[in-house]
């Protein structure tokens, strides 16, 4: 009889044997393999794993161009396979080709047997080669639903479509009424424009400044004391999964594992899923390189268009098994209490509220300019817009990350959008207009802050398009928006959401007008622009800077960042960067609306140690 894998790892001196009997219980409580715990609950390192089966006498195989059929891989399901770490592939010479990464685990064995009648040839890989193949051959039905469920859901709902048809035929209209204007009047016609445009652009400042205002009198909204804290028994809290979405992000496996390592919840009842795409072998091969324990399971996200973060979100809800689930990106530092005060205030909450968003800060604010500003807009963000919002019951358009869901709700919405690449902001209206509620906890998660510029203006591009996106999706029907989320509402996503991509794009125009008119003397602007229209641009221009100079200038004291406050001083150099990625994104949102850009991490030069205290 084979020595189960079990045996041998206890033989090797990597486990113990009450640590054995701990795997079986928890192998047997959530129906998974003993290999799949040991090695996703953090018991055993890959390495390890390896090592034993090499000791054992066994030797793994490359097996991702082994032939199969479909009519044998179809009668084993995806989660199945994905759990017990195996996939039968094709009958040859009367037996069962089969692909298993753990060649002692008779349970699947006997499944081999009853479900096709005959042995199966076991062919050993290791754990992540057969995941892999499980979710190439058998994840297609999930990863289409991953795709198009919110679309057959709710089509009005869905990005897939930039523009509908009645809001090209009102963009040309507007653009043909202007055009004609300036042909028939151009002076006056251009004079409205600029008044339009400089009227609006200070307005949308004053509506942020007021949301400050209104979010500065509260500390981050619901808090979670200490001695709530204290009064919670780990074998009371629930599962909690964790999404990792990953792509190309070899370099910060080790340092997401120490994070990961940092949190202070029951290691039994942490559900989490590092999610790598099927063409990135890169990442792949660092998970199986580590020669620690890693607390995450893997799953290969089949390739689909589109390539986005929230597609393999949606598709890694289909083995996700917790209570409530969250997202971290893969430079996340969340709070060590953070899962902990999650369930104490959903506890706390009524029926209606299913989010909870952490605010999101950096670690590395002084490393250089761009680090300070960036951590100054998030400051002012998260720390006083989102309170704001949330006083004034106005949509809250969430954070890529660090947002924590009821799952039994977020399936309900119909999960992110993939085709909209701020599915986040997107799903926090979705969510206002069925009537459901977003709360704010006092706790952040540290990310790493662009130190590169063009890599800020990729990373801030892709936002302001799905601001945009965002926009486009919910003013489809601007009277059912209304009934949804209330004038209050509608008029707050209107100001938040649609004026922000807007006034950046609005921004440099009114710059290159005023400049134009005092430092190059060019007659025909002065022409097209009298003294009165002249000073409302400047009054609009200066006052509207000097407001987001104010604001950012806020942002520091919640946080006592305060060697941060002078650089406040530079937000209009800020903000130009802000257009050119505006601009960039309006260009992308016509040509290529679901490209997803890369922003790469691990650029910074900041370490921040973080504790390990995972029970």
């Amino acid at each position: 009889m084979t020595t189960p894998i079990s045996d041998i790892l206890v033989k090797d001196g990597f486990l113990t044997p009450a640590t054995r009997e701990q795997i079986n219980a928890l192998a047997r409580k959530t129906d998974t393999s003993f290999l799949k715990v040991a090695l996703n609950y953090g018991y055993v390192s890959r390495k390890n794993y390896g090592r034993s089966m090499e000791n054992a006498g066994y030797r793994f195989r490359e097996v991702r161009d082994e032939a199969y059929d479909e009519e044998v891989i179809e009668k084993t399901g995806l989660l199945f396979a994905n759990d017990h770490l195996a996939i039968p592939l094709r009958i040859e010479n009367n037996r069962v080709v089969t692909v298993m990464a753990d060649p002692t685990n008779t349970l699947f064995i006997d499944f081999v047997r009853i479900t096709y009648g005959l042995e199966p040839e076991i062919i050993l890989a290791d754990d992540l080669e057969v995941t892999w193949l499980c979710h190439k051959l058998l994840g297609k039905g999930h990863v289409k639903s991953s795709v198009f469920e919110l679309l057959n859901r709710d089509p009005n709902s869905s990005a897939l479509f930039t523009f509908t048809g009645p809001q090209m035929v009102s963009i040309f209209l507007v653009l043909g009424a202007i055009a004609a204007g300036l042909v028939m009047n151009f002076k006056n016609v251009t004079i409205i424009v600029n008044v339009i445009l400089s009227v609006f652009f200070l307005v949308a400042i004053i509506f942020k400044l007021f949301l400050s205002l209104v979010g500065s009198r509260f500390e981050l909204y619901q808090a979670v004391t200490k001695h709530e804290l204290q009064d919670v028994h780990d074998d009371e809290l629930p599962i909690y999964t964790i999404l990792l979405p990953v792509y190309k992000e070899d370099k910060l496996i080790k340092k997401l594992i120490w994070n990961l390592q940092s949190i202070d919840y029951p290691r039994e009842k942490l559900d989490v899923k590092l999610l790598i795409e099927e063409d990135d072998a890169k990442t792949l091969d660092a998970v199986r390189n580590l020669d620690f324990p890693a607390v995450f399971e893997v799953i290969v996200v089949p390739f689909h268009m589109p390539k986005t973060k929230p597609k393999a979100c949606n598709y890694g809800l289909h083995f996700a098994r917790g209570r409530y689930l969250t997202i971290y990106d893969a430079e996340d530092i969340p709070d060590t209490d953070q899962l902990k005060k999650v369930v104490v205030l959903f506890n706390k909450l009524p029926d209606h509220y299913i989010c909870v968003q952490s605010a999101l800060n950096y670690f590395n604010r002084n490393e250089n300019f761009l680090t300070r500003m960036f951590t100054l807009e998030y400051s002012f963000w998260f720390d006083y817009m989102l309170p704001g919002l949330d006083t004034l019951d106005i949509p809250i358009p969430l954070g890529g990350t660090s947002n924590h869901f009821k799952m039994e709700n977020l399936v309900e919405l119909g999960a992110w959008d993939p085709f909209n690449v701020t599915e986040d902001a997107d799903l926090g209206v979705r969510a206002y207009a069925k009537g459901y509620k977003i709360a704010i906890v006092n706790s952040t998660t540290y990310e790493e802050a662009n130190n590169e510029p063009f890599n800020w203006i990729r990373q801030r591009s892709r936002w302001i398009k799905g601001y945009m996106q965002t926009y486009l999706v919910h003013m489809r029907n601007p009277i059912g928006l209304i009934k949804k989320i209330g004038w209050r509402g509608f008029i707050g996503f209107n100001f938040f959401v649609g004026a922000t991509p807007l006034t950046f794009l609005v921004y440099p125009i009114l710059l290159f007008i005023f400049l134009a008119y005092v430092i190059f003397d060019i007659s025909s602007i002065k022409m097209l622009f009298p003294d009165w229209v002249l000073f409302i641009s400047i009054f609009n221009l200066m006052v509207g800077n000097i407001l987001m100079i104010y604001v950012n200038m806020m942002a520091v004291f919640k946080r006592r960042f305060y060697e941060l406050i002078l650089f406040a001083i530079a937000n209009p150099i800020y903000w130009l960067m802000h257009s050119a990625a505006a601009y960039k994104g309006l260009y992308q949102l016509i040509v290529k609306p679901f490209y997803w850009e890369k922003t790469n991490h691990g650029l910074s030069k900041v370490n921040n140690p973080v504790v390990n205290i995972i029970k």
